[in-house]
């Protein structure tokens, strides 16, 4: 039986009141519910605030540079496709620096849950604006406001993504569904987690957020299979924004339609070096 304590990791270093302690927090209640051991569990994650969640967790870690999160992903995933990879990040990393592989990642559905936190900042570089930072947003990089912003889960549908969500760390045990669904999921999982910034970004706070979200399972005519419906919610922004699955579909995996994989992870099988002697030979 798999509890909180087989999770259970150093005391967190962020600072008091900030979203990422939910984040953890519903992350490791996902694992648990899933009955999901430590060791199956291959966590990635790049730089920033975000990336330090791995340290936080017991699991298998490997930290990258900044905005190469699921390249990294990808790889273990395609090395080992029965591990359960969970990629973290930021989003200034991963829509900033790693929106090309963002873009990539999903059309290519790789099958991995990728959790992005959203706090429109990049926080530990004390205050700059990110891609998600609302327009007008006046910081140090952007005096006179902020651009109009990126929008993650438009970009996700518009690349044809199998599951596409959002959470609020103002509301844990729905954060903890979304993941546990994510984890499940077989494809690309997109979680975008609002999670306010206390230090560097005072207008999109907790309050602030907690006056505009709403889950979209409480419609009940609401299908997330629907993609023009669901693209039209990834513009809800402003006085409404949704949270929940977004949008959801069933489309093979990459690591499917891979034929070095059909005899099973690439760990176990056995190396014959002389499969490639003939290319070998053709370069020399």
């Amino acid at each position: 039986m798999v509890t909180m304590t087989d999770y259970a990791g150093p005391t967190p270093t962020w600072c008091p009141g900030c979203g990422n302690f939910t984040i953890l927090s519903a992350l490791k209640e996902a694992l648990v519910e899933l009955e999901i051991e430590p060791h199956r569990v291959v966590m990635v994650s790049g730089i920033g605030q975000a990336g330090k969640l791995p340290h936080y967790i017991k699991g298998n870690v490997l930290n990258v540079l900044h905005g190469r999160t699921l390249p990294a992903a990808i790889g273990a995933k395609i090395v080992n496709p029965e591990l359960i990879l969970i990629a973290i990040g930021g989003d200034g990393d991963g829509y900033g620096e790693g929106g090309n592989h963002f873009i990539h990642t999903t059309r290519r559905n790789h099958d991995i849950t990728y959790l992005v936190h959203n706090n429109q900042v990049y926080g530990l570089t004390k205050g700059q604006a990110s891609p998600t930072s609302d327009q007008g947003f006046v910081t140090k990089t952007t005096p006179q406001g902020a651009p109009t912003p990126f929008n993650p889960i438009a970009i996700a549908i518009a690349t044809d993504a199998t599951f596409v969500a959002r959470g609020f760390t103002g509301y844990q045990k729905h954060l903890a569904s979304l993941i546990k669904l994510g984890i499940r999921h077989k494809g690309f999982a997109l979680i975008d987690i609002l999670q306010p910034c206390v230090s560097f970004n005072q207008k999109n706070t907790n309050s602030w957020y907690r006056e505009r979200v709403y889950k979209l399972e409480e419609e009940s005519d609401y299908e997330p299979s629907d993609k023009l419906v669901a693209f039209a919610k990834a513009q809800e922004w402003g006085d409404r924004i949704p949270i929940g699955v977004i949008y959801r579909q069933d489309r093979v995996t990459f690591e499917e339609q891979l034929p070095a994989l059909s005899k099973g992870p690439l760990v176990i099988q056995k190396v014959k070096p002389k499969r490639i002697e003939k290319l070998l030979n053709e370069l020399l």
